[in-house]
């Protein structure tokens, strides 16, 4: 492939970050407004569940079916549609009226995000084949902060503007349709210039990879799993864990977000410390074993350690950039990144659905923290070990 002019260079790379900014805001956008939502449209507890755990599951069937989508049309094409898919739902999900069309418009911008989520490891390696831990920084960089901007910045925003709920979620289409003609001027800018980075609008390079009788894959979604599972645990459970602590909801909510918040810096340093290293190995180890300290911390001195918990639990939730670096370093061709990009997420995603509802379970029924804790503890070091396995210098089309 000829190398990208620096304009294109600059295009792909802004393309990007616009592309992660908008992979989360139509989930944790709706957090704040979810009692407002449900109060309008007379939605049911039931459903508003069904909301909160329909984002994983979307992720894992439609991500399932990118890589088809990815060879027939190309993935900078597939990825321009994505992108509106998203901003059509998050666009639309405000007008609706029932309970059933507001469900349909988010599993329309559910799809779109996992359409996406597949593809920006593809995308890296087919347009910055020599920069994936830059450049994967680079995009992680930009989801953390659609992630917790959107989270922080609904309801003020909403005040600000003046207007309902409705008017909360709708602003987040406007991020997404910058990014659709982002994408569409790279779409286009490509074929314009056969031979050079257009190739991003053609299909995919490679034959396809018998990628469920890889090793390294099945590590990469197991260990995609479990560092999901304590994402979503840390996002749904972490603050109560400090109000039982005898902690304030204003404090327990700083807590999380100063968790969540050690994605945003920690998102672009990562994937090219990760980069550097033939196996990341070690560095997966010591995200796993931050992990570990802090959910022990958290069962024996909770409030006393609050903020170092955070800190620690913040820091071992960054493997979410470090495994989509893996993605991009565990195959050799456009293909194999695609077919491994989509079974990592999508089994993955599938795998960590349980994981916070035994939380729950397990908290339920001892009426503490200890049970559940000590369960986080055993997936975290499991993390580790599969993490081990996945960080090893292997690429899937040598089948390994």
């Amino acid at each position: 492939m000829t190398a990208m002019s620096p304009r294109m260079a600059l295009l792909v790379a802004v393309g990007l970050v616009l592309a992660a900014f908008n992979l989360r805001p139509a989930i944790s956008g709706l957090g704040p407004l979810l009692e407002e939502v449900r109060a309008a449209l007379a939605m049911s507890p039931t459903v508003a569940g069904l909301l909160t755990s329909a984002p994983a599951l979307c992720f894992a069937v439609f991500g399932a079916l990118t890589p088809r989508l990815s060879r027939r049309w190309g993935p900078t094409a597939v990825l321009v549609a994505g992108m509106a898919a998203i901003t059509l739902g998050v666009a639309l999900r405000p007008l609706a009226g029932s309970t059933g069309v507001f469900l349909l418009t988010s599993a329309l911008a559910l799809a779109g995000i996992a359409v996406s989520n597949v593809l920006m490891p593809v995308i890296v390696k087919r347009f910055f084949p020599d920069r994936v831990g830059t450049m994967t920084g680079l995009y992680s960089t930009g989801l953390a902060l659609g992630t917790s901007g959107a989270a922080a910045l609904t309801v003020p925003l909403t005040d600000a503007l003046g207007g309902g709920w409705r008017t909360g979620l709708a602003i987040w289409a406007v991020p997404g349709a910058l990014a659709v003609a982002c994408w569409m001027t790279v779409v286009v800018r490509g074929r314009a210039a056969p031979g050079g980075p257009a190739a991003a609008a053609t299909p995919a390079d490679g034959p396809p990879v018998r990628i469920t009788r890889s090793p390294t894959a099945w590590a990469l979604a197991v260990f995609f799993g479990l560092q999901s599972t304590g994402a979503y645990v840390t996002m749904g459970w972490m603050a109560q864990i400090y109000r039982d602590a005898g902690l304030s909801a204003t404090t327990a909510g700083t807590l999380v977000a100063v968790a969540m918040g050690m994605g945003v810096p920690l998102a672009f340093v990562l994937p090219k410390l990760a980069a550097r290293f033939s196996h990341q190995g070690p560095l997966i180890t010591v995200l796993g074993l931050c992990g570990v300290a802090s959910y022990i911390g958290l069962m024996t001195a909770p409030a006393a350690g609050a903020w170092a918990w955070a800190l620690l639990l913040g820091i071992a939730n960054c493997a979410f950039p470090v495994v989509l670096t893996l993605i991009g370093l565990r195959a050799r061709t456009g293909t194999g990144v695609s077919q491994l990009s989509a079974f990592v997420q999508s089994t993955g995603y599938l795998l960590c659905i349980p994981g916070p509802l035994l939380v729950g379970v397990l908290y339920g029924s001892t009426g503490g923290w200890h049970a559940p804790l000590m369960f986080m503890t055993v997936l975290a070091l499991a993390q580790v070990a599969v993490g081990i396995v996945a960080g090893r210098d292997r690429v899937i089309e040598d089948g390994g």
